[in-house]
């Protein structure tokens, strides 16, 4: 979870990227060329005789929604996967981005980017592309009622610009009533890095001086250390009674060699994540990169696994996976939709499974169907027992005492059985939140399964992912405004063969890194700036030279204005309780 860019000095090396001793050569009447980048598109692009397909990851500023085939693979990244690896601490790109709307169950960010007030630029130029259950925090928020954003950084290297996106996330969320946390993961930067503390001090303060001189408020915040916040170690110590090896072999590919510390830094994430909840559970989103996404899985299944009911649909005394609720959802619809009288037969268990039967035989359905097989079974076994649709409440780690004072809680008709209890007359969403108010009544968390929102890998000057152990390929926030002027005149650039052929045809913004500082970060709030370097780049009128040149002045900008922020923040640095020289440097 905790987002540090991580290297991608393996990937492959992008396919039209330019050779230095031609760079120069070629800066002053050309195009940029480019790696492939993840970038925004903001306009139509020229089309070409050339080109075989318009680009896939393109993305309409008017914030229209995109089908999962425009979008394309993502810069640095070997080709032939057949299957995305996310490694929170690997070097791995997205080859991608549909791989993690279908393998993963991510869900695609323009579903509820309508919904979204005032969305931050990253946002409409679907930058951030991705999202679990975000829908949850900004209703939350709409509604003006508690929800937080966390995220973490791992203090390996200097803060770059790819780390800002993260920073812009929290503080608009912060800006829009959200409990806002950043926080240090020292433990997993020792842990997993092997980074020395001395190392990791001087990285801390560089984070949070940069997310303070971002705009987050401290004041109305809070910023941490892993090493020095003993609420989350013992929130830890708890989660790791629900979390075994095998489960953390299995997402993390852990072994043998995996040491203890590392295994227990994972615990810790899970702490994080769930931490702005320990005074109240409240909607929360995690921003990040997808490579974190197998951090907020674990999250959100141990969020379930520590509460002390679950709550879920259910047809009969037996329990059913989702899969086989949808079929028993079926079965009794078609057998009672003809049922007038309150007085009639009730639809029995023996009956629907008698009607899947058939109903397989007549949709010519796969006979071996492991689902429906084990829905028929449950069903036959079940006999004359009555189908009928009620809400169930679990048992999963409830005291006596709480389990006694939910059946009391619940109105109306009830079955009360060794495990759980079915109540006929309560709706889902209210029995969650009965369930919710006795778990706290009796000392438990109530955690609200945390969300998520993802943003794209930002693309390195040099192609391929940005990588902090590689310093051309990224403009640190600590970089001199004329260290950041030469690396962005430096970058990888190119096109079109010639001139003559860029205004012809017109550039390839949607592969450019140069193109994407401009989306990611110098055009700021401006859209129409945004667009109008977008089109005129497609168009034919906007050459390298000219654009690297605008792009290497707005970087020297931002960084001299950042610096004289981050100067200004020292102070308010100084003014917290966080330890930045520890004892145990």
């Amino acid at each position: 979870m905790a987002d540090d860019h991580r290297d991608a000095g393996d990937a492959a090396p992008p396919e039209r990227s330019v050779p230095d001793d031609e760079r120069s050569r070629r800066d002053d009447d050309t195009p940029c060329q480019t790696g492939s980048g993840a970038s925004a598109r903001f306009g139509r692009r020229k089309a070409s005789s050339d080109e075989s397909s318009k680009s896939s990851r393109d993305f309409e500023i008017t914030g229209e929604r995109s089908s999962p085939e425009r979008l394309r693979s993502d810069g640095g990244t070997a080709t032939g996967a057949d299957e995305t690896t996310l490694d929170p601490w690997g070097s791995s790109t997205v080859a991608d981005y549909r791989n993690l709307f279908e393998e993963f169950g991510i869900e695609e960010f323009d579903d509820v980017l309508p919904t979204v007030p005032d969305p931050h630029y990253l946002m409409r130029r679907g930058v951030i592309f991705g999202h679990r259950d975000y829908d949850r925090v900004l209703a939350a928020l709409d509604a003006g009622e508690p929800a937080a954003a966390l995220s973490g950084f791992m203090p390996t290297g200097d803060p770059h610009i790819g780390h800002k996106l993260v920073f812009d996330e929290l503080v608009w969320h912060q800006e829009r009533g959200a409990d806002s946390y950043g926080l240090i993961a020292d433990l997993e930067a020792h842990s997993a890095r092997g980074l020395d503390w001395d190392e990791i001090d001087e990285h801390a303060q560089d984070y949070l001086l940069s997310l303070i001189a971002l705009g987050f408020d401290p004041e109305e915040g809070e910023l941490y250390r892993q090493s020095d916040n003993r609420q989350l170690q013992d929130l830890a110590f708890e989660l790791g009674v629900e979390t075994n090896l095998s489960e953390l072999e299995s997402i993390y590919g852990f072994g043998g060699e995996t040491d203890v510390s590392h295994m227990q830094s994972v615990v810790t994430q899970m702490a994080d994540i769930l931490y702005p909840q320990l005074d109240e559970p409240k909607p929360t989103v995690i921003p990040v990169g997808p490579d974190q996404d197998p951090h907020v899985r674990l999250a959100r299944d141990l969020a379930a696994r520590m509460r002390f009911f679950g709550v879920t649909a259910a047809y009969a005394s037996f329990e059913a996976e989702p899969e086989e609720r949808h079929l028993l959802a079926a079965a009794y619809e078609a057998l009672s939709s003809g049922a007038v009288d309150e007085d009639a037969d009730p639809v029995r268990c023996v009956a629907a499974a008698d009607w899947l039967t058939d109903q397989a035989e007549a949709d010519d359905a796969d006979s071996a169907d492991p689902t429906r097989g084990s829905v028929i079974e449950k069903l036959r076994a079940a006999g004359k027992e009555p189908l009928r649709p009620r809400t169930r409440f679990l048992d999963r780690n409830a005291t006596d005492d709480a389990f006694a004072a939910l059946i009391e809680a619940i109105d109306g008709e009830k079955r009360v059985y060794d495990e759980h209890v079915d109540s006929f007359d309560l709706a889902l969403e209210a029995a969650d939140d009965l369930a919710r108010e006795i778990e706290l009544d009796h000392g438990g968390y109530g955690f609200v399964a945390p969300s998520s929102v993802y943003h794209r890998f930002m693309t390195g000057l040099t192609g391929g992912k940005m990588s902090s152990s590689i310093p051309a390929s990224h403009i640190s926030l600590l970089d001199d405004p004329e260290t950041g002027y030469k690396k962005v005149k430096s970058a990888t650039t190119g096109g079109r063969e010639t001139a003559e052929r860029q205004r012809e045809l017109g550039g390839e913004a949607d592969d450019c890194p140069v193109y994407e500082l401009y989306a990611y970060l110098l055009a700021a709030d401006d859209d129409e700036f945004a667009t109008r370097v977008y089109e005129e780049c497609t168009g034919g009128e906007r050459l390298c030279g000219d654009c690297k040149e605008q792009a290497a002045e707005l970087m020297r900008d931002f960084l001299a204005d950042h610096q004289e922020k981050r100067a200004e923040a020292e102070e308010v640095l100084d003014g917290l309780d966080i330890d930045l020289d520890t004892e145990r440097a």
